[in-house]
């Protein structure tokens, strides 16, 4: 059995998490828009969700007085690479907004959406290589791994702990995906 810290709750492995009945939202439900998520508030002065999770996941970022990252260095967890220009980065929604929508935050307020959708709390913003994250898209880890095999654990336990602390269902297949990848912590 796998364990994992959630803040300072103790969950055990992916068994928290609801599993919704078998019959599964439709992905497309034709109701899903990104724009229900306004991403990229302001967090700091003139910083925005991206730029602190820039400075945040970098190391000797300078910003200009916008904020927005001029130099630095990032290392890409999913993929393993290293990249000095901001612009060769996205920020990542580690549980992707569309599968957000269908596994629960269809039912939220535009509030609770926008506090998800630019969550520096939670394991939820990754900077990571932009290609590598609009390979991953909306999809879920029985869709999609980090070509990284060493980031799969830390992918795992992140997945985890953003459903669990949003109160997110997954499906049995996510589930399963899930698990082996906690096998390999």
């Amino acid at each position: 059995m796998k364990f994992l810290f959630v803040g300072s709750l103790l969950v055990t492995g992916v068994s928290a998490i609801p599993t919704p009945a078998p019959a599964p939202v439709s992905y497309d439900d034709g109701q899903y828009e990104r724009s229900l998520f306004h991403t990229w508030t302001t967090v700091n002065g003139t910083c925005d969700t991206r730029e602190f999770v820039l400075k945040r996941d970098g190391t000797n970022v300078v910003t200009n007085s916008a904020c927005t990252a001029t130099s630095g260095t990032w290392f890409s967890p999913y993929d393993g690479a290293t990249w000095t220009a901001a612009s060769d980065l996205d920020i990542d929604h580690m549980v992707p907004l569309k599968n957000a929508w269908i596994s629960g935050a269809n039912t939220w307020s535009t509030a609770m959406r926008t506090q998800f959708a630019n969550d520096i709390d939670n394991p939820q913003l990754w900077a990571v290589t932009d290609n590598v994250n609009e390979s991953k898209g909306d999809q879920s880890p029985d869709e999609w791994k980090p070509p990284l095999a060493s980031f799969h654990c830390t992918y795992a336990k992140s997945w985890v702990a953003v459903k669990y602390a949003y109160d997110l269902s997954i499906t049995s297949a996510e589930k399963s995906a899930l698990t082996s990848m906690l096998d390999t912590c």
